[in-house]
């Protein structure tokens, strides 16, 4: 029997049960449901709903529907209930009868959903925030292997300026921090307890709804029992975390993916997370890079959902609100393995030093550094760039770098320039004169490997 079937006297189309029903997607709320089940069973006592003795019993059976979920939590996709809580709220009356039917007083479904969601959203931002860790302790020690390894920075997917392969790394320890920071931010927001907000108005029996949302481990309670029935912001933060946080992943993984091309051929992906052509036998494909680079717009496609979903709701609660939890679900564990995914890429990376040098060294790379040197002779910045544009120039027309080109050469361009300048283009000198915080100066690159270990120590 349906929880509201009171009210009506014809029973519910099948075609309208199946398409109204959320027992196949929120029965991962089965843990949060029943916890937040005994939590409210001992409310009850506190206003003379139960007795010790009832509550009691509830307790205990929860706890073995508990135990059983856990267990098996897919077992629950038999049942033809329409929702969790409908699932366990029969369970305990096929296990104790009429007492089970006694938990429900006071509360709504608006409210209980609601907490089950914020409960799950806690556990899950947890594991989250975990696996950001692992990434990013992976970066850092990918990054302390290749502190040697020169390679082109690029900009417009243009050869740039010289960069290590160990700053290229710190540059996602940086964005995952960010994710990081954005993730407890919205656990703050989200950690306020529902539970006694009733269907919109407020549950009727004076419980205390503090002391509540402590034994559910929550901050506080939440103040507006209209807004909080219809409050799905931590739903919206969450995916603009996962949105967001997927954009790092995905560019992440483009990088990779250009590394990896053999137009490039600065890196080598393990077998383990490639694979090859079912027709062309020498193809050695960067899949698990493109399937996260691909994720990335299902992600994004979630928060989009959501938004439209709610921006037209009125308060309070409506029907429509259970859309927030499949896009939700998905999202959360498609960010999960992907982040999951990046770590196994990392612990089996090889860099290519010899050939990412060679890339440096005939991109120009060093070009900045010459009008540097011109300006430090008293050459205006405007003029030295123009000058060094022009030694480009006559270096391609040679097929050579710069600093290839004789001192005779060069001299044609500035008389300013002498020998010194060779000491001013060499690779090494390029990366050590960035000696600024978050530069790529050899010392500031070990430094900030330093900083991100303390940070991420246990």
């Amino acid at each position: 029997m349906a929880l509201w079937g009171g009210r009506f006297t014809q029973i519910a189309d099948q075609r309208f049960k199946q398409f109204n029903d959320s027992l196949h997607f929120d029965y991962r709320l089965a843990e949060q449901d029943i916890i937040v089940s005994i939590a409210w069973s001992k409310a009850l006592v506190t206003v003379n709903v139960l007795s010790n003795s009832e509550q009691y019993l509830l307790e205990q059976t929860l706890k073995k529907l508990l135990a059983e979920v856990q267990a098996n939590p897919e077992h629950i996709l038999s049942s033809k209930a329409e929702d969790i809580h409908s699932w366990v709220e029969e369970e305990l009356i096929k296990k104790i009868g009429v007492l089970g039917k006694k938990l429900h007083t006071g509360r709504s479904r608006n409210d209980q959903v609601a907490t089950d969601l914020k409960l799950w959203c806690k556990t899950q931002v947890m594991v989250l925030l975990g696996a950001m860790r692992d990434l990013q302790k992976a970066l850092v020690s990918t990054a302390k292997v290749n502190q040697d390894a020169v390679m082109p920075g690029y900009t417009h997917l243009q050869r740039a300026q010289p960069v290590t392969f160990a700053h290229w790394c710190l540059a996602y320890v940086e964005m995952l921090m960010r994710d990081e920071t954005r993730l407890q931010d919205t656990l703050k927001r989200l950690d306020v307890s529902p539970l006694g907000c009733g269907a919109l108005a407020g549950t009727a029996y004076k419980i205390d709804r503090e002391q509540l949302a402590c034994h559910l481990g929550f901050a506080s309670a939440t103040r507006n029992s209209l807004d909080t029935v219809s409050d799905r912001d931590h739903v919206l933060e969450l995916l603009a975390d996962a949105s967001i946080g997927m954009v790092h992943l995905s560019r992440f993984a483009e990088d990779l993916i250009f590394f990896n091309t053999e137009e490039a051929d600065f890196i080598e992906l393990s077998d383990i997370v490639t694979s090859g052509s079912s027709l062309m036998p020498q193809k050695k494909n960067p899949d698990v890079l493109e399937l996260i680079r691909g994720k990335c717009g299902r992600v994004q496609g979630a928060l989009t959902s959501i938004m439209m979903t709610l921006k037209g709701l009125p308060l309070a609660y409506n029907k429509d609100m259970q859309e927030d939890k499949q896009g939700l679900f998905d999202a959360l564990d498609t960010w999960l393995d992907c982040l999951y995914m990046s770590v196994i890429v990392l612990d089996n990376i090889q860099v290519k030093r010899l050939r990412c040098q060679q890339a440096v060294e005939q991109g120009y790379s060093n070009s900045t550094d010459m009008a540097d040197y011109l300006v430090a002779k008293g050459v205006p910045f405007r003029e030295a760039h123009h000058i060094v544009g022009k030694v480009v120039l006559e270096a391609m027309k040679h097929g050579v770098v710069l600093e290839e080109l004789s001192l005779a050469q060069l001299k044609q361009f500035s008389v300013v320039i002498e020998e010194d300048v060779y000491d001013i283009l060499a690779l090494r000198s390029c990366l050590e004169k960035r000696n600024v915080r978050g530069g790529v100066a050899p010392q500031q690159v070990a430094f900030a490997i330093t900083e991100a270990e303390k940070r991420l120590a246990p």
